[in-house]
């Protein structure tokens, strides 16, 4: 059956690969030779233009692309109260590659009062006739990466207090969000991935961290944020193993974080990767709860190679057998750009990719 409410049945993360008008005016931009007020212009024309594709395409759920961003995370972090983008020794290192190196610093009280990525959202909702969809990074993003070495002692003399003020100026993101229109938001969260993973959970422990209770702890910071949330808001979460020019960062099964995940945080969908064998099996399913949804992310982002319909078909039948198939939905595993340098595929491959999803889910779900 057809949904009318997120997540929609043929859904997607929401990053798009940078157009080459934008990745010039972006260039031009860091090189100083084009203004602010110029670049905002030249996004402005190219998210108007993604927007028509994803509705052509047949997609329910609209997004602006993260045009106006370097990076799925970063620039929503740097643009809380309290918080600083500095210049690091080096990057995030992925497989083989390292992003430019960048990271949050929390520098004083955590708030959200007027974040500006709510004006983005106004522009998307302004220029589409379909759900706009906003995607933000989850509050653990804030801590996960760095811990404790990047956030002043003197402003959180204790992670507690961190924790529970980080909470709250979530709380604040989502309500100013809420009250711009939004009804429709997704929060992008590397951490739980990455606790399925044994070199993440190493770093943690050698860093001071439980990675038995950091789950809890990123768990409760969420459920602070959505609070008393409207019961006409959709919040999701995605659910990745980091993508990065095609690249990744953790490996492993959803298992050890299954329950937690599925039971412990108060959102109402859950986007998660199934695009390769270190993504594990559908086992993890069972512990989905009634009223909950599953986006089923099988076709992936990281190549251009399409997707076999029967493959795709065939794998949504395994995964229906851990979960009720009307609890279920399809997209692609992640973004197709979660940083501004886009995966290594084509504009016209990132598309098919959409155009498949809907065709599919129609076939399985109706139109």
């Amino acid at each position: 059956m057809k949904r009318t409410k997120p997540p929609f049945r043929a859904d997607h993360v929401g990053s798009i690969l940078r157009t080459a008008v934008l990745k010039d005016a972006r260039t031009a931009f860091y090189a100083g030779t084009l203004s602010a007020e110029k670049l905002k212009d030249i996004e402005d024309v190219e998210i108007k233009k993604i927007i028509t594709r994803q509705q052509d395409v047949g997609l329910q759920a609209i997004t602006d692309g993260e045009f106006r961003r370097a990076w799925w995370h970063m620039d929503f972090l740097g643009a809380l109260d309290g918080v600083e983008l500095i210049d690091v020794d080096q990057g995030i290192q992925f497989t083989g590659v390292q992003t430019k190196a960048q990271a949050p610093r929390v520098v004083g009280k955590l708030g959200s009062k007027a974040h500006p990525h709510i004006e983005h959202f106004k522009f998307l909702a302004a220029n589409t006739n379909q759900t706009a969809k906003q995607a933000i990074p989850s509050p653990s993003m804030l801590h996960y990466r760095g811990g404790r070495k990047m956030i002043n002692m003197g402003v959180y003399p204790t992670m507690d207090e961190f924790y529970s003020d980080l909470g709250n100026a979530y709380k604040q993101a989502v309500d100013g969000f809420y009250a711009a229109g939004c009804r429709y938001l997704q929060l992008d969260d590397c951490s739980f991935a990455y606790l399925c993973d044994a070199d993440q959970r190493k770093m943690l422990e050698a860093r001071g961290d439980d990675p038995e209770k950091q789950g809890l702890i990123y768990a409760g910071m969420i459920n602070a944020a959505l609070a008393n949330k409207a019961a006409d808001l959709t919040v999701s979460m995605h659910v990745c193993r980091g993508n990065f020019r095609s690249t990744f960062i953790s490996s492993g099964g959803y298992e050890p974080i299954a329950d937690l995940m599925f039971n412990k945080v108060n959102v109402d969908a859950y986007f998660l990767e199934w695009d390769n064998d270190r993504s594990g099996g559908f086992e993890p399913l069972r512990f989905l709860p009634k009223g909950k949804s599953v986006v089923l992310g099988l076709v992936t982002s990281k190549t251009g190679t399409l997707e076999k319909r029967d493959d795709i078909l065939r794998r949504i039948d395994e995964a229906a057998k851990f979960a009720p198939i009307d609890q279920l939905c399809l997209s692609p595993q992640c973004g197709f750009a979660s940083t501004e340098e886009g995966n290594v595929l084509a504009e016209n491959e990132q598309w098919a990719k959409l155009e498949l999803i809907v065709k599919i889910s129609e076939e399985v779900w109706g139109r």
